[in-house]
């Protein structure tokens, strides 16, 4: 194993952005904490939120340039998979992949780890699945899941949520205010919040969360986030 890897594995979380995902009944919601770093820049534009297949979604925390490679690598699972069955990958089959492709980062000095955490999220034939892959390559499903810097307050409020109970309406509301809590507006810029789903609304294909629920959502977040601090 390269001598790099063991601070790629140990900074990743410190140094990059929030991403999550749930998993309700009927879908799965995807969000990502994607900061402003100009002005400039084109809101929607420079997506961290990528589509491997049309039931498949994969976000990254971390390295962007890590996280569309693992993106372009679950692409290509999926086609292969479609090429050799005639049918959509299903969700075990391709965190199982693209598990054992980050894994193949750690066991050769001609590359270096992939400074990435990545989650992935399908829904298939009535089934959502979410997965999240760590850069050692090791995969786990989840009902609801967060990488990245403020991983730790995320995970904190997913937990306290009945996933089994919720729509992905609510859900989509949720993260919103999940990815508003974690955000630490004393040391970060401005940020923008990247919401996709996969769902029934969706007619099962990845799609971005229309613009008016989106601002609606973190509408309802900052007043959850105002009503908390003067409650404190």
């Amino acid at each position: 194993m390269p001598i790099t890897s063991r601070p790629v594995f140990l900074n990743l979380d410190n140094l990059h952005r929030t991403a999550i995902g749930l998993r309700v009944k009927g879908g799965v919601v995807l969000a990502v904490e994607k900061l402003v770093q100009s002005k400039l820049v084109v809101p929607g534009s420079n997506k961290r939120i990528l589509s491997a297949d049309m039931h498949v979604g994969i976000v990254s925390a971390g390295l962007l340039s890590d996280g569309r490679y693992i993106a372009q690598s679950a692409r290509d699972e999926a086609k292969s998979w479609r090429d050799n069955y005639r049918q959509p990958i299903p969700g075990k089959s391709m965190a199982d992949r693209l598990g054992n492709f980050v894994q193949a980062h750690t066991l050769y000095s001609s590359v270096r780890p992939l400074g990435s955490g990545t989650i992935i999220g399908t829904y298939l034939d009535g089934e959502a699945t979410l997965y999240m892959i760590e850069p050692s390559g090791v995969y786990w499903g989840y009902h609801g899941c967060a990488v990245g810097k403020g991983k730790s307050v995320a995970k904190t409020e997913i937990e306290k949520l009945k996933l089994d109970e919720m729509s992905v309406q609510e859900a989509v509301r949720e993260a919103a205010r999940i990815i508003h809590t974690a955000h630490d507006e004393a040391k970060d810029k401005d940020f923008e919040l990247e919401l996709t789903w996969i769902c029934e609304e969706s007619k099962g294909k990845h799609t971005a969360v229309p613009k008016d629920i989106v601002e609606e959502a973190e509408r309802l977040a900052k007043e959850s986030i105002k009503s908390e601090m003067d409650d404190a």
